[in-house]
């Protein structure tokens, strides 16, 4: 089964992965980063709590349902983007979709090299040097260095990322036949600009969260208090 004479069978793919699960779970991932809000304690809770996860299990997980989903989307889609003639996309499509396709297009390369450098950093990083590394203090001190760049290139990676799901989400329910009209196209396309807006003030809100200078007296102060929850059926007879 070639690429060439298949593009239908692998576009459909390439489209379904887009949303499922790599769209379900970056929402899931910048949902889950937005306890940075809350403070070190309740952040680094939510990575303990993945911590716990049997290793083995984990693994499977993330290579299984992230690792080759994410790679055969952005393979495939440097595919598709090293094989469509921008020019006969602008003759083709109003302005706006044109648009749209030039886009999509070019924040799916950037994304898949920002996500490389980002998983290397992160995933990879804390499997190599422990948690720590992925903990709020480090996302704080990264976040924090160099004048805001790294920020800042996170920040454009947020928008790039919403941009990208959101527009795919447009296409994904043309490609699927769920959107058929002209009507119901134009509804999904005023749907998925609203959601590119809600996904990248979600993604911002966690960012921003890591800013905040930490208050030690309460997180430690709860931190104490969980201690001693634990340390009480240990002591009991």
């Amino acid at each position: 089964m070639g690429f060439g004479r298949e593009n239908f069978f692998w576009h459909k793919l390439h489209s379904l992965t887009g949303v499922i699960p790599i769209g379900f779970y970056m929402i899931q991932h910048l949902t889950l980063n937005s306890f940075s809000l809350a403070g070190p304690s309740k952040f680094n809770g939510v990575i303990g709590f993945f911590e716990s996860v049997p290793k083995h299990l984990l693994l499977v997980l993330e290579i299984g349902l992230l690792g080759l989903p994410i790679l055969f989307h952005g393979i495939y889609g440097l595919f598709i983007t090293s094989r469509a003639d921008l020019d006969v996309a602008k003759g083709a499509y109003p302005w706006r979709e044109s648009r749209m396709f030039w886009l999509q297009r070019w924040t799916g390369v950037g994304l898949f090299l920002l996500l490389i450098l980002h998983v290397a950093t992160t995933t990879v990083n804390a499997k190599i040097n422990g948690p720590q590394v992925i903990e709020w203090q480090a996302w704080h001190d990264k976040l924090t260095s160099f004048g805001y760049v790294i920020l800042i290139v996170y920040m454009i990676g947020i928008v790039a990322a919403a941009y990208h799901l959101c527009y795919g989400l447009w296409n994904f329910c043309i490609r699927w036949g769920i959107t058929v009209s002209g009507h119901s196209q134009r509804a999904m396309q005023k749907f998925s600009a609203f959601a590119f807006v809600a996904v990248t003030l979600l993604g911002w809100i966690a960012l921003f969260g890591f800013l905040k200078e930490p208050s030690t007296g309460s997180d430690d102060g709860e931190a104490v208090q969980v201690r001693r929850e634990l340390a009480v059926p240990i002591s009991s007879p």
